[in-house]
């Protein structure tokens, strides 16, 4: 079996996703339990216990849900549809446990004063941020106002330069990856996230760019957290893996014994306007009660993963350099059978 580095990934033929690789042990671990790793990092200059960042989607992160993540040593960007945005920033309690919110290409500059005197991040939630008026906008904002400015989304590393020439301080990673996402569908757009990831991350090394890199989409498991973090990451972003949860917009819904909730993409028919182009889907999750479980899930996953590869930081699981290539078969394999 070849043992793949980082950049024989990159260089792989196939792009490649999170279900095509696997990490690998290569040596003995001084690590005697999950319980001794930290997983603490920095991010924009947030302290964060766990590397998590959820997205910015109507039916995953509203004001409830980033308070929650805030608490929780995570991040939640309050997504740019939440129409209590203007009533959080005229009530200082509710902006409390608030570190992120996106907005559009069209924010007007009330909200984002409001948004840089609170020292939020502002988040430019477009699907495609390889594009002229996306960084004209973020050249806008970071001349008027003080700012850490993170853009989205991009396939590969072809503009991560003109991005951060634009003041861009952290990125999105991925198009057409997320369970909801039809991009690619619709459009031939995006390849596999590990691909994606790799070549972001490879660009911004040779290029010595100074930009946060954000692993967003096709996260299913703790184990995709740790795989993301491995292939360059400095955090991951969730959308399905939260969804569902308590803390999540939208009310628990029974139906056939079973409790649910609705969780949707950004350009699903439900979220854009009727006659609009929709490249989103539209789906109910099952209920999974408080987002606290899910967080202590992810952490405990990584700690384990951290634990067999001999690392004792997020520092340490970044630099890990060791992977498998799966067959379909050795996939299917590690899956739990019934």
């Amino acid at each position: 079996m070849k043992i793949y580095s980082k950049k024989d990934l990159n260089e792989h033929s196939l792009s490649l996703t999170y279900d095509d690789i696997s990490l690998i042990p290569t040596e003995i671990s001084q690590v005697r339990s999950r319980t001794e790793v930290n997983i603490k990092s920095t991010f924009l200059g947030i302290e964060m216990s766990v590397p998590v960042i959820a997205s910015p989607m109507d039916s995953v992160c509203g004001i409830d849900m980033a308070r929650e993540l805030n608490s929780l040593g995570c991040i939640g960007i309050v997504n740019r549809f939440d129409s209590s945005l203007k009533q959080m920033f005229s009530d200082e309690e509710s902006s409390k446990g608030i570190q992120a919110v996106s907005v559009s290409l069209t924010a007007e500059d009330e909200l984002l004063e409001k948004i840089a005197e609170k020292k939020m991040l502002v988040c430019i939630d477009t699907a495609n941020a390889s594009n002229a008026h996306v960084l004209n906008k973020c050249e806008e904002i970071k001349k008027k106002y003080d700012v850490k400015v993170i853009l989205g989304n991009i396939a590969s590393g072809a503009t991560l330069k003109q991005l951060v020439n634009a003041g861009a301080d952290a990125v999105r990673i991925g198009i057409g990856g997320g369970s909801m996402c039809t991009t690619s569908v619709q459009t031939g757009i995006g390849i596999g996230q590990v691909s994606s990831l790799l070549d972001v991350y490879f660009t911004r090394k040779k290029q010595k760019l100074n930009i946060a890199l954000i692993a967003d989409g096709g996260v299913k498991s703790p184990g995709d957290v740790a795989k993301a973090i491995s292939a360059g990451a400095d955090i991951v972003m969730l959308g399905r893996m939260l969804a569902g949860t308590k803390e999540t917009p939208g009310e628990v819904i029974k139906y056939s014994d079973q409790l649910w909730k609705k969780y949707r993409g950004s350009a699903s028919f439900g979220v854009k306007m009727k006659g609009e182009f929709i490249e989103g889907e539209e789906t109910m999750v099952p209920y999974k009660g408080p987002v606290r479980n899910v967080i202590n899930a992810i952490s405990d996953g990584v700690k384990s993963s951290m634990s067999y590869l001999n690392c004792e930081s997020i520092d340490d699981l970044r630099n890990k350099d060791h992977f498998a290539i799966l067959s379909t078969s050795s996939y299917l394999e590690r899956l739990p059978k019934k």
